[in-house]
């Protein structure tokens, strides 16, 4: 057989995208995609062509554009940077295009026009870890640089990046010789990220209006400080920048914040109007910006809804931005909240050695700080992690990792019983050893705690299923996924739970579809529902392909007694489906009869309760 050769050529390659694009066009369609035609028109086409590019692929919200030097790809990402930050000025921040650019120099394989592989990869990867405005560059960029350009770098270390096996090293770049914006050292920092709530400006033009752009900003600061993630400044010393116009890089030097809330209020006639963003102080750079225009009919009702969204969301932002910056640090600096950050964030990640790298990061963080009790909730839902990739079918009683991720949360609870994520680490545990009383009064202690995070309504939303409501907990669901839009997979996992336990087959098993439409990533749990959903659908063929699938899958990574056969693992999946009333799991079983599987076990194959 004759060999294909494949074309392939070294490229530099620049990848951009507009920050919060879908934002954006929620917002204002028709608006956002004029801005971007004029900003493609009068300033990145333009840029382009005299820095010799050539655009490869045009997305809605960015391009990757490929230049026959590293110089030009550079010099054009930061005069584009440059370029948009000045033509919009005048731009309400809310409305602003920000771009974020990164920049690799690799390998390519030619496609007629386009081109593909890792050299792409990487430089898409790193325009997704960038910061809005900035540019990031890889260290083949950087080492081709040196001294051909007026610009400034700072070294943010070997990069993990989705999807790359090899660490990248990754640098940030700043123009006209300016040192690249920086936190302070971690020895000067406190180990917690601080904002400062300043008062939001009373523009109804009615001094006497004052009360409820104060209130508004008291209400933020209040839920807030529920976050344990974050320090949040005092009232009295926010408040006391009130009607002084001064940059918030000197209100952050003053009150020793690396982030500041601001913005405006106006009351009209029966509506208000709400202007609220988050800036960086270190930088002047705004990380997020939104506008709320709601009806004037109760007062008291929309400052809790406006307070609760701006909380969610600028709590999530400086977190993100925190995690980021914690990456960044050498080993040697990081303090163990630096470390537990980081393996947090991979602690969503089933890439090879995600898990590990994330559990070796909350054992450092354990052993610089023993009464750090976020340390262990980190490894107690990664040893949870592991335990249902390694422990299919094993039973809970003999299954190590699960032993101990309870026994950690139990810990945890010891250390510091008055942090919201603990209670909700502590009733996951229970809950997945079938301790429902217990389970419940840890996820509902967590919930009263701060009922703003994200990921405590998701959880809290799945034990309501578990335990007989899942109408109950499917307006959590939403809710949490209204508080974080970027959320991770498994919200989608316990939302088609809900669904399904509400007799909702038909969403859960749209839900269910997405999720198990890519094989790599297809877990037998996802199958077996999206089997069951289809079953008391009456969608036979679709039910008997994924009950197969179920069965294959199982059967490749089965842990248990090995005599175990196809009803042994339907057991299994029941009994790891937690769920306390005997009529659901028989709705569950049912399903998966009629998708052609056993509906229960003669044996002792499945694992004990």
């Amino acid at each position: 057989m004759a060999t294909v050769r494949v074309a392939r050529r070294l490229a530099a390659l620049m990848a951009a995208d507009i920050v919060g694009y879908s934002r954006l066009i929620e917002a204002d369609e028709a608006g956002t995609l004029a801005a971007i035609r004029e900003l493609r028109r009068a300033t990145f086409d333009p840029l382009l062509a005299e820095h010799h590019g050539r655009i490869v692929k045009l997305m809605g919200d960015g391009a990757i554009v490929e230049f026959a030097s590293v110089v030009d790809a550079v010099a054009c990402a930061l005069a584009v940077q440059k370029a948009v930050a000045a033509r919009q000025t005048e731009v309400p921040p809310e409305r602003r295009i920000v771009f974020r650019i990164g920049v690799n120099l690799g390998d390519v394989v030619v496609e007629g026009e386009d081109l593909l592989g890792d050299g792409v990869n990487v430089a898409a990867r790193l325009e997704q870890l960038c910061p809005p405005g900035g540019v990031l560059v890889a260290g083949t960029v950087y080492d081709h640089l040196q001294g051909k350009l007026e610009c400034s770098f700072e070294d943010l270390g070997e990069r993990q990046l989705k999807n790359i096996e090899r660490p990248v090293r990754v640098y940030r770049v700043a123009a006209d010789g300016a040192a690249p914006a920086a936190g302070p050292a971690a020895e000067a920092s406190p180990a917690k990220p601080v904002v400062a709530v300043l008062p939001l400006a009373n523009m109804s033009g009615d001094a006497e209006q004052a009360y409820f752009s104060d209130g508004i900003t008291e209400d933020i600061i209040t839920e807030l400080a529920r976050f344990h993630e974050l320090l949040v400044i005092a009232r009295n010393s926010s408040f006391a920048f009130r009607g002084k116009d001064v940059d918030v890089r000197e209100v952050g030097r003053a009150l020793g914040a690396g982030y500041v809330v601001e913005g405006s209020v106006r009351r009209a006639a029966s509506r208000i109007r709400i202007t609220v963003q988050l800036v960086d102080t270190r930088t002047g750079t705004h990380l997020w910006a939104e506008r709320y225009d709601r009806p004037l009919e109760d007062v008291f009702a929309i400052q809790d809804e406006i307070a609760r969204g701006i909380v969610a969301t600028v709590a999530a932002r400086v977190l993100e931005d925190s995690e980021a910056a914690a990456r960044t640090r050498p080993p040697r600096d990081m303090q163990a909240y630096d470390l537990f950050l980081q393996g947090r964030r991979l602690s969503d990640s089933f890439t090879p050695g995600a898990q590990a790298q994330a559990r070796a990061l909350f054992e450092r963080a354990r052993e610089l700080d023993p009464s750090f009790a976020r340390a262990y909730t980190g490894l107690a839902f990664n040893h949870l992690n592991r335990a249902n990739d390694a422990g299919v079918g094993v039973p809970r009683g003999e299954d190590a990792d699960r032993i101990e991720a309870l026994r950690l949360a139990e810990r945890a609870l010891a250390l510091d019983p008055n942090d919201p994520r603990v209670h909700h680490t502590l009733g996951h545990m229970y809950l997945i050893w079938r301790d429902f009383d217990r389970a419940a009064r840890h996820l509902d202690l967590a919930r009263s705690m701060n009922p703003n995070d994200a990921a405590i309504q998701i959880g809290w939303a799945w034990a309501q299923a578990c335990l007989g409501a899942p109408e109950r907990g499917l307006p959590a669901a939403e809710l949490a996924m209204r508080l974080n839009p970027r959320h991770p997979r498994y919200y989608h996992h316990y939302l088609s739970r809900i669904l399904f336990l509400a007799r909702r087959h038909e969403e859960a098993a749209t839900i269910l579809e997405q999720l198990t439409a890519d094989a790599p990533t297809r877990h037998p749990r996802d199958v077996a529902w999206r089997a069951a959903a289809c079953g008391h659908l009456g969608r036979t063929e679709e039910a008997r392909r994924c009950g197969a699938w179920f069965l294959e899958a199982v059967r490749a990574v089965w842990r248990g007694d090995p005599a175990a056969g196809p009803a042994g693992y339907v057991d299994w999946l029941v009994d790891s489906s937690y769920l306390r009333r005997p009529e659901d799991e028989a709705h569950l079983r049912e399903g998966l009869r009629l998708a052609g599987l056993p509906p229960t076990s003669s044996s002792s194959g499945a694992p004990s309760r």
